[in-house]
């Protein structure tokens, strides 16, 4: 596995409960902030079996991203689950974002 694609997962698996990050967010902690489309393809393909929770990563607006409708639902209602609030598919960065400072090792 690339040291990328670790650094990703690892900080994936330590958003806490009742906070987000975003894709953009996730790729500069990693180490590689225009990687934002590597964080989506590594959430898309690896979520299950690292068991990443993915409902907590959002767009650079706060906004969830998915298009079909029964996935949006399905991050909402995770997210509302762990006490986020989600208004018309939108959270509020600043409330809920969590931020790591320096990348992760």
């Amino acid at each position: 596995m690339k040291p990328f694609t670790e650094q990703t997962l690892s900080i994936i698996q330590r958003i806490p409960s009742g906070h987000i990050m975003t894709y953009g967010q996730i790729a500069k902690c990693a180490g590689n902030p225009r990687a934002a489309r590597q964080v989506a393809r590594i959430l898309h393909s690896m979520s299950e079996k690292h068991q990443l929770p993915w409902h907590r990563v959002v767009n650079a607006k706060g906004n969830i991203s998915f298009q079909d409708a029964n996935r949006r639902k399905e991050q909402r209602t995770l997210l509302e689950q762990e006490g986020i609030a989600v208004i018309n598919g939108r959270i509020s960065l600043e409330e809920y974002q969590f931020c790591c400072e320096i990348p992760f090792e």
